[in-house]
């Protein structure tokens, strides 16, 4: 079947596994040839090909419904939704954001582009599907980065007091954007070494119905275990572990810096465009580092983007205990700096202007009413933003200069 010729996941229903393989061939080489030339976030969604295609097959879009955790490892959903034209035609690139947009189709949910909220959105869908008297599955895909976000375990915590139909499914590629830190996640690599059987289980012990999939890019593995869950009567886990940018080797073998990126060279997977002037974050990651030589109270914090720091794989090990990585959980970090500096410790917490949101209790109540000392680098802000309206980091000066004791500075001219 040519590409093109897939309108909606009907399309797809009466193929043999054998031709569904085929496809998630062919897709995972029009998303490889878009997203060299394009950009966009690449491991994710080459290691999602498979789980889409599966998921697409088994499930009935738009009455069942699927909610992306994040949404940016949404594409393979798009293509098999009606939007396949803005992955093969380099025309129609621009044609599609790179979340979940419910403008471009009824199968998108929400339009979602920050981490940890997909459980917590699906559960809601849940409950209202209940109220009504619906019969339709609900299905959240949330990445194990994600699941280190507060709202993540709160979601999880009210799935398991829902009744009826809803499907959890743990795409579990050992990585967030950079390497997981944290707890949960020595869980994770546990419940994948024995195969999902270890008595340590984090979802078991919330309460949920669990089961794990040892291999997720394989197409017939996933067809049957969706098919095994599909209409069930409870909440369950669906445990998947995959390989992130599976498929393409530079990928698969430098999953930090192919999370997301610019154009690069299909055969080298080397960028395009290589810009050799020092930016704000490599600026900042070197300035740091020169005070640690000298001040071991210096503490550099990130809630899962070392990079947005300048904090790569080497300038990490280069920090050892001096620099933090506390996953996808901004209140987290924002309340950790303020700890260490009532400690007698110097943080800085270096985060995305849009992401900085979802702390904004931290910053009044844990650090501002209590006078702590820290200092915060947000990057990515006011006008400079990105290009999505799930991050658009506009609201930075107004957020934060509202509250009390906290001086914002910000350059007026670049």
């Amino acid at each position: 079947m040519n590409l093109l010729d897939i309108k909606s996941p009907a399309d797809i229903k009466g193929m043999s596994i054998d031709e569904l393989g085929k496809l998630c061939g062919d897709i995972r080489h029009a998303l490889l040839e878009k997203l060299s030339r394009h950009g966009g976030h690449i491991g994710p969604n080459l290691g999602m090909v498979e789980m889409s295609v599966a998921m697409h097959y088994v499930f009935d879009l738009p009455t069942d419904k699927i909610v992306y955790d994040v949404s940016h490892q949404s594409y393979v959903h798009k293509m098999l939704t009606g939007r396949m034209e803005a992955f093969v035609n380099p025309d129609e690139y621009n044609k599609v954001t790179g979340f979940t947009n419910p403008k471009e189709s009824p199968t998108d949910i929400f339009t979602i582009g920050h981490t940890s909220t997909g459980v917590s959105l699906a559960g809601g869908l849940v409950k209202a599907r209940n109220l009504i008297g619906g019969k339709e599955n609900i299905i959240a895909v949330v990445g194990d980065g994600s699941l280190s976000g507060g709202e993540a375990f709160e979601g999880l915590d009210y799935a398991a007091t829902l009744n009826g139909n809803f499907i959890i499914v743990v795409n579990d590629n050992d990585m967030s954007i950079a390497e997981n830190h944290g707890g949960l996640y020595r869980n994770l690599k546990e419940l994948r070494d024995t195969d999902g059987e270890s008595p340590c289980n984090f979802f078991k012990a919330m309460g949920l119905d669990y089961r794990y999939v040892a291999y997720g890019n394989d197409i017939r593995t996933l067809v049957e275990a969706f098919g095994s869950v599909k209409d069930i009567d409870h909440p369950i886990v669906l445990h998947i572990a995959t390989q992130k940018g599976k498929g393409y080797a530079p990928a698969e073998a430098d999953k930090e810096r192919f999370h997301f990126g610019g154009p690069f060279d299909l055969a080298s997977g080397a960028p395009m465009s290589i810009n050799k002037a020092p930016d704000y974050g490599t600026l900042t990651a070197e300035y740091l580092l020169n005070m640690m030589k000298n001040d071991s109270t210096v503490v550099a914090i990130t809630a899962g983007t070392p990079g947005v720091i300048g904090f790569t794989p080497e300038r990490r090990l280069q920090a050892g205990e001096q620099f933090v990585d506390v996953g996808i959980a901004e209140q987290e970090a924002v309340a950790l700096a303020s700890g260490i500096a009532k400690g007698g410790g110097k943080p800085f917490f270096g985060v995305v202007s849009s992401f900085l949101q979802r702390a904004y209790d931290q910053l009044s109540q844990d650090m501002s009413i209590n006078g702590t000392s820290a200092v915060i680098g947000i990057f990515y802000g006011t006008i400079l933003g990105m290009n999505d309206v799930t991050h658009l980091g506009w609201f930075d000066i107004a957020l934060v200069s509202n509250i009390p004791g906290i001086v914002y500075l910000a350059p007026t001219c670049m």
